[in-house]
């Protein structure tokens, strides 16, 4: 195929005559017509005018090379990093549980708090690479993990206030140390859980009233 044949091509593929043709590239139907029947070659500005009329290359119309495709790139989903991060958080806390549980060293509490900074970084840096589902992902993300978040930097609140000074090593426990209740009142128990579950539910509701919003 040539240049001729390529302008022929272009043009029926538009559905449009010679002078129709004519009349867009500010030429005459004779002109369009010597083009190609391969008595003339067009001019290069007129070249130029028909790669923007049929949105072609210039290449394409002289040489007839096709442009390459560029791979097309599938939109990053947000919620798979939701679920990333969400089991980062929730493998954080158990493991901190399950160390302290057997050893109670200050490991536990590196443990934990490190996977569950592992978690939110992935989180982070997926958002900003993500092209679909962002806003959603974010609120998904805070009513989900809120839950195990928290957790861990409530507990050491609550150790630090309640036995702190009679158990030290409580301090960097993962969880709340209900069984010192023989050295803090009674209120210590059911002040853990209502502070935790205030905390959470708060967060959880903000998000909802956000969706709402949209």
């Amino acid at each position: 195929m040539n240049v001729a044949d390529r302008i022929q091509s272009l043009r029926k593929s538009k559905g449009i005559s010679q002078e129709e043709f004519a009349d867009q590239i500010g030429v005459s139907r004779q002109t369009v017509s010597k083009w190609e029947s391969e008595q003339s070659i067009p001019d290069i500005d007129k070249i130029i005018v028909m790669s923007d009329y049929f949105e072609v290359t210039t290449d394409y119309i002289l040489k007839g090379i096709e442009p390459q495709k560029s791979a097309k790139r599938e939109p990053l989903n947000a919620n798979v990093f939701v679920a990333a991060s969400t089991f980062w958080n929730f493998i954080g806390l158990t493991a901190a549980i399950a160390y302290w549980f057997e050893r109670q060293t200050s490991m536990a509490f590196v443990i934990g708090l490190g996977a569950m900074a592992m978690g939110v970084l992935c989180f982070s840096i997926g958002i900003a690479f993500s092209t679909q589902n962002v806003e959603k992902a974010k609120r998904l993300f805070w009513i989900i993990n809120i839950w195990i978040l928290v957790f861990i930097p409530l507990s050491f609140i609550f150790n630090s206030f309640f036995t702190g000074f009679i158990a030290p090593l409580g301090l960097i426990a993962p969880y709340p140390m209900f069984w010192y209740l023989n050295i803090h009142p009674i209120y210590a128990f059911p002040m853990f859980w209502a502070l935790y579950f205030a905390i959470c539910i708060t967060v959880v509701l903000i998000q909802v009233k956000i969706k709402r919003k949209l």
